[in-house]
């Protein structure tokens, strides 16, 4: 079932320059949370499951999800705070 708490928030193809709370995600290390969240695609609305990862630097620890909708064409998903 789709995570509704689960928002869109870009379609990058890999590489693109893109920052979360003012950290590019491709110059950090991405590790898996362990889990998982099942998301809607924005353009197909296909239904995929992206892994759960997080980021840090010495000031912050973000989490995102993330998966390829297609070779080399990410997208890029946070929870939203209720």
């Amino acid at each position: 079932m789709v995570d509704d708490l689960w928002k869109h928030v870009k379609t990058i193809p890999d590489g693109e320059y893109f920052e979360i709370s003012g950290l590019n995600i491709w110059n950090c290390k991405w590790e898996s949370t362990g889990e998982s969240v099942e998301v809607k695609d924005p353009l197909y609305g296909q239904t995929h499951r992206f892994t759960i990862y997080e980021i840090q630097n010495e000031r912050r620890r973000i989490q995102f999800a993330a998966g390829e909708f297609s070779n080399c064409v990410w997208g890029i998903y946070q929870k939203e705070c209720k």
